[in-house]
């Protein structure tokens, strides 16, 4: 679809069963920049009505493009009538102005003589949805094109990693075929963002101010600002965070910005990986190819046995934050050592100073094995005694009790549990005295934790988590690029990235003078 069929590469899909409400919100996307609008015609009690809806609207703003659809409920839609009634509505959609309709492929294919002559009206698009899984795409593509269309939207449900492969691969093997290729859910999110730079038409969006109409949609202002939808061109390099949950993570925010500000030509995603799926992850990053990736709960131990080459700490320690390709091998490093010493060491000496920490995973491994090189007299205690034993035997280290802490004193605290970490706002490792002069939380949302929060009332010296999140993004991008990392704009935009979660969740954040 070139020329004078093109269409711009967002579209905002406008569901509503209130003719205001859809007019309301398309107003408000218009004022933002945006031109080119999915009208569900079949989310109103009477779709004729958003005909009219239609004609107004493109009176009001007559260089926005109209895409008008008419679902039937058979279909995963919510118009009841039958197919001459959908067609009906379809080409007076047509006559109030719209550019383009879309039919799905269960109407056009059993009344092809009913939907060929939409054609002669505007733009038609067939398309095909499947919210079950991702199925094979080019049988899919081979069944819609015996359907004359000008254009064919195959969205399907992403249920693992490769479906995204899957979907994205197919943008490349039908060059020649004008597609829209979507997975939806939060592990389809990626095909959302990169699609339409590896061929697809264009992506849909939800609205700034209201829900989508399918599942992953994200609002047009995140895909330009944070994932610079425009601006990263079909050579950039993908890299992303490999995580489960990681819809609330704020390393899109900051890595975006960073190439953004060093001008690299890149898009960093969030990847959602549930604990089994490291395998058919790696069939995605290295088929679609991925440059590199962060690494967070739960995959830092697991990610070791699909390496190739890694750095000697990151081995000892035994966990990995920081994978990348080079010479065609996957490559793993830890920066978390980076990220726990040098705020420490800005405020202490560590050599023989003693220090406590708290957990057994991979970032407690990652502090246990940098504080104890460095010469600090380590301690460590978790919920789970014979972890904690294992580590602190691997790095030299005391394990202890819990109830073993009330008659400690250490020079520092290191918090390397998710305990405090948002939803769980409330909770706190230690419910009375905090056995240390300076407490360090690993966990960054929110800023002030409820461990931060106690441990300034009573008078310890604190270093929140943010902190040790940057310094381990900031090596991560300096691994990936070559380059030093913008450490301003990084901050800048972590701080920006939780102001607005702290506000979208009524989670109240706090920030140190």
């Amino acid at each position: 679809m070139t020329g004078r069929n093109a269409l711009p590469r967002i579209c905002i899909a406008l569901g509503f069963s209130d003719v205001d409400e859809l007019l309301a919100h398309a107003g408000q996307e218009v004022a933002s920049g945006e031109t080119f609008f999915e009208f569900r015609l079949d989310y109103l009690p009477q779709p004729m009505h958003g005909v009219a809806a239609i004609r107004k609207f493109l009176t009001q703003n007559p260089d926005c493009t109209i895409l008008a659809t008419c679902r039937r409920h058979q279909n995963h839609g919510r118009f009841n009538g039958s197919i001459e009634e959908q067609v009906a509505i379809l080409e007076a959609a047509f006559q109030a102005g719209a550019r383009a309709v879309d039919v799905e492929i269960e109407s056009a294919e059993v009344a092809l003589p009913l939907i060929e002559p939409l054609r002669a009206r505007g733009l038609l698009i067939i398309s095909f949805h499947n919210f079950s899984g991702t199925p094979a795409i080019d049988p899919i593509v081979r069944r819609m094109t015996k359907v004359p269309a000008d254009a064919y939207k195959i969205v399907t449900t992403a249920r693992k990693p490769s479906d995204n492969l899957r979907v994205l691969v197919a943008a490349r093997t039908h060059s020649r075929t004008p597609l829209i290729l979507l997975a939806m859910g939060e592990m389809g999110l990626p095909t959302r963002i990169v699609s339409p730079s590896m061929g697809g038409l264009y992506t849909y969006a939800a609205p700034n101010a209201a829900e989508g109409t399918a599942p992953g949609q994200l609002p047009a202002r995140q895909l330009r600002s944070l994932y610079r939808f425009d601006k990263f061109t079909k050579a950039a390099k993908v890299y992303g965070v490999i995580a489960s949950p990681v819809r609330h993570s704020i390393s899109p925010a900051v890595h975006n910005r960073a190439f953004q500000a060093r001008r690299i030509d890149a898009v960093y995603l969030p990847l959602l990986v549930q604990p089994a799926q490291l395998k058919d992850f790696f069939q995605f990053a290295t088929n679609l190819p991925i440059a590199g990736f962060s690494v967070t709960i739960p995959h830092k131990q697991r990610i070791i046995r699909y390496l190739d080459v890694i750095d000697p700490l990151a081995r000892r320690i035994g966990a990995v934050n920081t994978v990348w390709r080079k010479a065609g091998k996957w490559r793993g490093a830890n920066t978390d050592v980076q990220g726990v010493i040098a705020p420490l060491k800005k405020r202490m000496t560590l050599m023989k100073s003693s220090v406590l920490i708290i957990g057994n995973g991979g970032a407690a491994r990652s502090a246990a094995f940098a504080l104890s090189d460095a010469g600090a007299k380590v301690s460590i205690v978790g919920r789970n005694p014979d972890r904690v034993r294992a580590l602190a035997k691997a790095c030299g280290a005391l394990p202890l009790l819990r109830e073993q802490l009330d008659s400690q004193r250490f020079d520092a605290v290191v918090h390397c549990t998710p305990i405090g970490m948002y939803p769980h706002v409330n909770e706190c490792f230690f419910q009375d005295k905090i056995p240390a002069d300076l407490v360090f939380d690993m966990v960054y949302n929110p800023l002030e934790t409820q461990l931060i929060q106690r441990a300034s009332s009573q008078g310890a010296t604190t270093i929140a988590g943010l902190q040790m999140f940057l310094e381990q993004a900031a090596h991560q991008f300096e691994i990936w690029t070559g380059e030093s990392a913008p450490r301003p704009v990084m901050e800048k935009a972590a701080l920006e990235a939780l102001a607005v979660h702290a506000s979208n969740n009524h989670t109240p954040l706090e920030t140190k003078s």
